[in-house]
């Protein structure tokens, strides 16, 4: 096939957000994170070793990923959860699941209302992560501002998961692990040279694991960012030096001079610490705390 992954940095929504290929993994503030600077050095003695509040507004894989990381640096996570819809993988395997949430506060908000959404912002004054994988204009029907929970908050670190970036043409469009991966230049081949979805949903994973590391340099850095992560660039981080696709699956070759083919190993699944609280688990706890100034969650 020849493929070239570097392709897909040629577009209207990787030339908006200004990425070449390899993409940048996420945008600081709108710009590669290498050319972000800290916040200082009153900022910067501030981290994770100080304990750190997350509200995890997002659902599903990658988020949830993330949010799970931030707790085994020692986050104190709480996950918020519409009460007209709660997070899809609660249908799930309860294992995946539970791997995820384990020890993590759970509250329902009803988004619908204006008490609700007050309630949301309660939260959100007193975090130190904010983590969320909403279309832009799902926080504009809420009234929430990223830029302006930050200007509030100089210590707050808000981290965006979208498909496609908060900015440019593709704003607004959804994706899913798999057809983010392919966008980005991510494809394998059957035996039969006929491209094929790589992994299982790679960019969830992917994403999950670099807004983790992001949220945490943030964090050491003293906060105040605004990290931006797409599925589509974060997996498009990583193909650099990736050659052509080859013409066949090389897992599927015959032996060449008494070699075996390569081997993939089995996937091992890690235990869960514990069953995730059910929805609404920490309401009378959480939501009756103080407003902008008060304790942490």
């Amino acid at each position: 096939m020849g493929v070239d992954p570097a392709w897909a940095a040629a577009d209207e929504q990787a030339l908006a957000r200004g990425q070449r290929f390899p993409f940048a993994p996420f945008l600081v503030d709108g710009r590669p994170p290498d050319a972000v600077t800290g916040r200082g050095e009153a900022g910067a003695q501030r981290g994770p070793r100080d304990g750190f509040t997350v509200v995890d507004l997002s659902s599903l894989w990658a988020g949830p990923l993330c949010a799970h990381l931030l707790g085994l640096a020692g986050g104190r996570v709480v996950k918020v959860e519409g009460a007209g819809r709660l997070d899809g993988a609660r249908q799930g395997p309860a294992a995946f699941y539970d791997l995820l949430h384990a020890g993590h506060a759970s509250v329902v908000v009803d988004l619908r209302s204006a008490g609700g959404r007050a309630e949301l912002v309660r939260l959100i004054q007193r975090a130190d992560v904010v983590l969320e994988a909403s279309r832009p204009r799902a926080l504009d029907q809420l009234g929430i501002d990223p830029a302006a929970m930050i200007a509030r908050n100089p210590r707050l670190t808000w981290v965006s998961i979208t498909g496609h970036g908060r900015t440019g043409p593709w704003r607004q469009r959804p994706a899913f692990g798999d057809d983010a991966a392919a966008a980005a230049g991510a494809v394998a081949v059957d035996a039969a040279g006929r491209p094929v979805f790589l992994a299982d949903a790679v960019a969830d994973p992917v994403t999950g694991v670099l807004a983790a590391a992001a949220a945490l340099a943030s964090l050491l850095a003293g906060g105040g960012h605004h990290v931006d992560i797409a599925l589509r660039e974060a997996v498009g981080s990583l193909l650099a030096g990736r050659p052509a696709l080859p013409e066949r699956d090389p897992t599927a070759r015959p032996a060449l001079r008494g070699q075996p083919p390569l081997a993939v190993a089995a996937p091992r699944m890690r235990v869960p610490a514990a069953q995730a609280f059910p929805p609404g688990h920490d309401n009378a706890r959480l939501l009756a705390g103080p407003a902008a100034g008060g304790s942490s969650c």
